[in-house]
């Protein structure tokens, strides 16, 4: 029996903005004794899942469900709706924007990458990875693209490297008024179920997704919500693709199947997460939204109370899912993390790619409550205070604050 768990009392918090904790509801739903795939039970759970996760994305339109990682769903959106050489304009707001545009390229893309134009004092080389996208920087290249040689544009809805959530609706507006064909892809890995989200009303053509995040599952399981114009992309698309053709899967889809041997416990999971999101009694998506809202407001009233820079530079972008904090000058922020891990049981998320070793991740996402939050924070100001970091103040003290005035609305 491997040994997992180094905690010996308690339960660990895991508060890195995904893998987010697993709710026991769902893991109890788990649990159950796994069925034929191709029998009539699993129709009904297939159909059941189907639709329950049309409503997250808020779409009317297929949403195809891969045993994959959110890596796996970008290469099907990629590789279904393109041919290799294709001219695909993509936006840097972080570390993950800049890895969908390496796969990109990997697959034979031709890839332009374009970024916030400003300076910034403490991050002069990654002064985008402060920010959501800028939707005028793409209408102005998209003009400029008077041959309409770029396919598709692809942003990143809410950044997990950074805490910025962008403005998908601005993006599609800007595209329309370029009156450019492109396709808008969508990575909403980190946002889908916590910060709102509408596939159809915002005019995206495919959004990418992942069950480890909002949807309060184990990794394992992606997405792709698809638009009919996307479909029709599909039908002339020279990418090579197999396994993640959409054609066979949404056609077996019809009748609550799948082509292959999809992940049947995971799929029990993700009925039961579709459950707890649209439940009224909890105020459905709505609900949701304003659950993640109002906890990172009381986390980012903490980051401010130490007297430290949040990540997100721009107040009207900060990220529901997560708070990245910026340690002084000087200060190595994995071991602070490293600090609160061993002495206060909580994982906090790393600093990637250009932002290494700068700034730590606090998840405010899924499974969570004000009180989990309060440990963590909690956690945080001991680590590092202990780390030798001066604070200004006490977060622990504002966030108890914010919560105690900020009472959580109630259903309608």
């Amino acid at each position: 029996m491997l040994t997992l768990d180094f905690h010996p009392t308690g339960r660990h918090l895991l508060q890195i903005p995904g893998p987010s904790p697993v709710p026991d509801r769902i893991l109890r739903a788990m649990s159950l004794p796994t069925i034929d795939h191709r029998g009539p039970e699993f129709g009904a759970l297939g159909l059941r899942v189907l639709a329950g996760i049309k409503r997250i994305f808020q779409t009317q339109h297929p949403v195809v469900i891969y045993p994959a990682s959110g890596t796996g769903a970008w290469e099907a959106a990629l590789a279904n709706t393109l041919s290799g050489g294709d001219h695909v304009l993509m936006y840097e707001t972080g570390h993950f924007a800049s890895l969908w545009k390496k796969m990109a390229t990997r697959l034979g893309l031709e890839a332009e990458f374009i970024a916030y134009r400003g300076g910034d004092d403490r991050m002069p080389q990654a002064a985008s990875w402060r920010r959501g996208v800028q939707a005028d920087l793409i209408e102005e290249r998209l003009r400029a693209d008077q041959q309409h040689s770029i396919k598709a544009v692809c942003v990143v809805h809410n950044e997990t490297s950074t805490g910025a959530t962008s403005d998908i609706l601005a993006v599609r507006r800007g595209i329309d008024a370029a009156k450019h064909p492109a396709l808008l892809m969508v990575d909403s890995i980190s946002g889908l179920a916590c910060a709102d989200y509408r596939h159809d009303e915002w005019g995206v053509d495919v959004t990418i997704s992942g069950s480890q995040k909002g949807l309060m599952l184990p990794p394992g399981i992606s997405f792709n919500a698809l638009s009919p114009k996307a479909l029709e992309a599909s039908r002339t698309a020279k990418l090579p693709k197999s396994f993640w053709a959409w054609d066979e899967i949404v056609e077996m889809n019809q009748g609550g199947y799948w082509p292959y041997t999809p992940n049947t416990n995971l799929l029990y999971g993700l009925a039961e997460a579709c459950d707890m999101l649209l439940a009224p009694e909890h105020g459905g998506l709505a609900g949701a939204f304003a659950r993640h809202g109002r906890w990172g407001a009381g986390v980012r009233a903490a980051v401010r109370a130490w007297g430290l820079d949040i990540q997100c530079a721009d107040p009207a972008v900060y990220s529901p899912v997560l708070t990245g904090v910026m340690m002084p000058d000087g200060v190595d922020a994995d071991a602070v993390r490293q600090i609160v891990y061993e002495r206060f049981d909580c994982s906090l998320g790393t600093g990637l790619g250009k932002v290494k070793g700068r700034m730590f991740r606090i998840g405010h996402l899924g499974d969570c409550n004000d009180l989990t939050l309060m440990a963590a924070l909690a956690g945080c100001e001991m680590g590092l205070k202990l780390a030798g970091v001066k604070l200004a103040g006490s977060g622990v003290q504002a966030a108890m604050e914010f919560f105690a005035s900020h009472p959580a609305p109630k259903a309608a």
